[in-house]
């Protein structure tokens, strides 16, 4: 599967992003507890504009990771209305921009608008050309029964069935035992 590219990069950080949640973390706390926590992981993308950097914005953040944890998991008549109502809330307005190292991508709201809303706005840009494209069984929860973690599968034939190597090895050594006890093999 392939998306823009600026639409990839929104969504592998909607991953990265979900799966701060103390539902979906591999520590099982949230791991966007401090301010610190929220800088590490916009410095592994390439995000422009306004930070903050006080609690008030991490609050802000942790409602939006949760906003869109739930978007991510929604069919996709009721993402329509989701995304619709993000970019109305919003007052998106897309342009095409370009800055730093990358090419001509979107933003939908100025770089100076909080940190939250931007994020809201990207992740409703890149969640339009996922509907648009009927993509939505590429966004996925992490099959391994116990975890929530957030997934996106890009890979060509779309089986990717858990958020990590750890938690498919995990399932796969659970398969494997089952199977033992059972003397199938």
């Amino acid at each position: 599967m392939h998306f823009a590219p600026d639409t990839e990069e929104a969504l592998e950080f909607l991953v990265e992003l979900g799966n701060t949640d103390p539902g979906a973390s591999r520590s099982g706390h949230d791991e966007l507890a401090t301010v610190a926590d929220l800088a590490a992981i916009l410095g592994r993308y390439v995000f422009s504009g306004r930070f903050d950097r006080d609690e008030a914005e991490l609050q802000a953040v942790r409602e939006t990771r949760t906003q869109l944890r739930r978007l991510w998991m929604l069919e996709r008549d009721a993402a329509v209305a989701e995304v619709n109502r993000l970019l109305r809330e919003a007052g998106a307005l897309p342009q095409l921009v370009r800055h730093g190292g990358s090419d001509w991508h979107l933003h939908g709201v100025d770089p100076q608008a909080p940190l939250a809303v931007r994020m809201q706005v990207e992740a409703a840009l890149a969640f339009v050309d996922v509907i648009r494209t009927d993509a939505g069984g590429r966004l996925r929860v992490c099959a391994a029964g116990d975890c929530t973690g957030l997934l996106l599968d890009l890979s060509r034939n779309g089986s990717k069935r858990f958020c990590s190597v750890r938690c498919g090895n995990r399932m796969n050594m659970i398969a494997f035992r089952k199977r033992s006890q059972e003397g199938d093999l």
